[in-house]
């Protein structure tokens, strides 16, 4: 009975503190010990946006005039396209855009991957600073000249910008979340450095750029990366990118399963806890690791409910608001739908990971094209 119900209130505290406590706290410490970022927005630093593309036919032209409009010297910019092995029309279409535009580089990879192109990409370029976006974004004019300003102070070596969705259609309540984890993020940067950044518009100092295994992904292993190099990863809210999220839940839930297999692939081979100060260490652990867990946290919560039940209230209560929220995820809820299936995804993500590895290879997610 006892380790029934120390499994209970710990899954239960666990959960309350990853999605309540800690965001809580964090907004709380920010305020009081904020580390501001040094930025000078003056600088020009010469900049290579590289693009890692797989099969982007439909959006690549978009994205080639969107960055090459950007308000920031011509001469200190050039766009790279990583096409990691493409079969469509993108590499002829980035040649045409090249032929006219001396900016405009293809780099043609074998199908490697989306960190395999990038990390060649960078191997073949010169800026002072690589940026990086996705081949379905679009930035804001200024979005660069933002991020590179941020990266004028000598402590910061990565810095992510604003990922803004558009409107959805459909029933997708990713926008929602998505507030919620931006908030979230701003306040771990007024700490000292972000948990994750995001693949739509970030960039590097080239000396700080590390190149890590190709399953990973940039979004959870460069901002701990740096960290553990001793300089900090910050998240810079005014230089806004765009894109068009998934349409559904379903949608979203297949593409969270292909995120969380990577993020269980960092978290238990990535070393990732490994010479952390302590402060960033409890946000990694708050807000990442447990996060990643909140599946199995249910799990056990629910399963600990059903046992404990007939031997006290809290226990009903518990297992009356889970089923409640099963019964709102039946009834078409849609923020209901969309927080069950974003953490079934953790346990999909898993079972997958534990049975087959996860690949370096991706595709695009449905309906964000």
């Amino acid at each position: 009975m006892l380790a029934l119900k120390t499994l209970f209130w710990g899954s239960l505290g666990a959960l309350a503190w990853t999605h309540v406590g800690y965001p809580l706290a964090a907004g709380a410490l920010a305020r009081g010990r904020e580390r501001r970022v040094a930025k000078d927005a003056s600088i020009q630093p010469t900049v290579s946006v590289i693009v890692a593309a797989y099969n982007e036919e439909a959006v690549i032209e978009r994205r080639l005039e969107n960055l090459l409009a950007l308000d920031y010297p011509a001469d200190r910019l050039d766009v790279v396209v990583a096409s990691d092995a493409s079969s469509d029309r993108t590499n002829e279409l980035v040649e045409a855009v090249a032929a006219r535009e001396p900016r405009v580089r293809l780099l043609d990879c074998p199908r490697g991957g989306k960190v395999a192109a990038q990390d060649r990409a960078v191997r073949e370029t010169a800026g002072d600073v690589v940026a990086f976006s996705d081949a379905n974004a679009t930035w804001a004019p200024d979005a660069l000249r933002r991020l590179v300003a941020a990266l004028a102070d000598p402590e910061v070596a990565y810095v992510c910008g604003r990922l803004r969705l558009e409107d959805a259609s459909g029933s997708n309540r990713e926008g929602l979340y998505w507030r919620y984890e931006l908030w979230l993020r701003e306040q771990e940067s007024r700490l000292g450095s972000v948990t994750g950044g995001n693949g739509s518009i970030y960039a590097l100092k080239r000396s700080d750029y590390v190149e890590v295994d190709p399953r990973w992904g940039h979004d959870l292993a460069l901002p701990y990366r740096m960290v553990q190099a001793g300089r900090r990863a910050v998240y810079e809210p005014a230089a806004l990118a765009f894109e068009k999220p998934t349409p559904t839940n379903e949608a979203e839930y297949a593409r969270k399963v292909r995120m969380f297999e990577h993020c269980w692939e960092i978290t238990l081979r990535g070393s990732m806890l490994r010479g952390l100060p302590g402060g960033y260490l409890a946000s990694v652990v708050s807000h990442r690791l447990l996060r990643y867990g909140s599946g199995l946290l249910h799990l056990a919560l629910l399963a600990t409910s059903l046992a404990l039940a007939p031997v006290g209230r809290p226990y009903r209560l518990a297992l009356l608001g889970q089923l409640a929220l099963l019964a709102a995820f039946a009834a078409r809820v849609p923020i209901a739908r969309y927080y069950v299936y974003v953490t079934w995804a953790t346990i999909q993500a898993l079972w997958n990971y534990l049975r087959r590895g996860v690949p370096a290879t991706w595709d695009a997610a449905e309906g964000t094209r």
